[in-house]
């Protein structure tokens, strides 16, 4: 028994999706899949500085949300990947909790890789869409 996929878009910003081949986030069972989210320029770029390119992450991922009527407090779990986080991690966690709000948090996993297609921070999470969402 499969259930329906409502892909969700926000504006601007689907060539980059059209072109890697994927939505930027799913609607099915009363919750939102959202690909993992990078602090890309409108273009696909990557944000060079470090510090720049996660405030940028969180921009696009509150952007997707939006587009589905959520927001970060909907979250229920997050995966954060980064490269070398031993070197970065304490320059990178303030921002990220920066845009987290207050508890209660969501679950989170994070992953030490060694490539993001160019970019040094990823964020990829699944949030409960609220009622008129989810209709």
């Amino acid at each position: 028994m499969s259930s329906a996929r409502d892909a969700v878009f926000p504006a601007g910003r689907q060539a980059l999706y059209e072109r890697n081949r994927y939505s930027p986030a799913i609607r099915s069972n009363g919750f939102l899949f959202v690909s993992g989210q990078v602090g890309s320029r409108p273009d696909g770029s990557p944000e060079p500085d470090l510090l720049a390119q996660v405030h940028l992450a969180f921009e696009n991922l509150d952007a997707v949300l939006a587009a589905a009527g959520c927001s970060f407090r909907d979250v229920v779990d997050v995966t954060v990947f980064m490269v070398d986080p031993q070197q970065h991690f304490e320059r990178v966690w303030p921002v990220v909790m920066a845009h987290w709000g207050e508890a209660p948090h969501p679950t989170l996993t994070g992953v030490g890789v060694t490539w993001l297609y160019g970019f040094q921070f990823e964020i990829k999470v699944i949030a409960k869409l609220p009622q008129a969402a989810a209709a």
